[in-house]
């Protein structure tokens, strides 16, 4: 199964917040806490690895706290999900060469193509989009 790790879970909330909350001002990572019930260390590292890959701003003093380095516009997911993950890999072997089925591998090339879809989806979806209401929503389905 697919999934953001809480890391990149988090950073997103993160930073969506700290995109709807731009216009008064940085945020305190400690009202982030608060409002999405994150505990305060790990926000704090995912908000410093955030900040030092230039996504967002760390403000020192009394109304100090987070904003974005750049527009809403101008920042993806996929930068964010790297920047707190790496590279964006579904399977192993699209990282290294080393896998002990690569002779006999028959899902090399469906699999790259999914890679490249959903590397593109991550790419192109900016937080300006996850900020208006066009996100497409999907109902969760459960297997019984």
């Amino acid at each position: 199964m697919l999934r953001f790790t809480k890391r990149a879970d988090y950073g997103l909330m993160a930073v969506h917040y700290i995109a709807l909350n731009q216009e008064y001002g940085a945020v305190s990572s400690k009202r982030i806490a608060e409002e999405f019930q994150i505990p305060a260390e790990l926000l704090a590292k995912i908000l410093q690895r955030l900040a030092k890959k230039g996504l967002i701003m760390s403000q020192n003093g009394p109304k100090g706290g987070y904003a974005l380095a750049d527009q809403a516009s101008e920042i993806t997911v996929g930068q964010v999900v790297r920047a707190l993950e790496g590279p964006i890999n579904i399977v192993n072997c699209l990282e290294t060469h080393q896998c002990p089925q690569m002779s006999r591998c028959n899902l090399r090339r469906p699999v790259l193509k999914i890679q490249a879809g959903i590397t593109q989806m991550l790419d192109t979806m900016t937080l300006a989009e996850l900020l208006g209401d066009d996100v497409p929503m999907t109902e969760l389905v459960t297997n019984s």
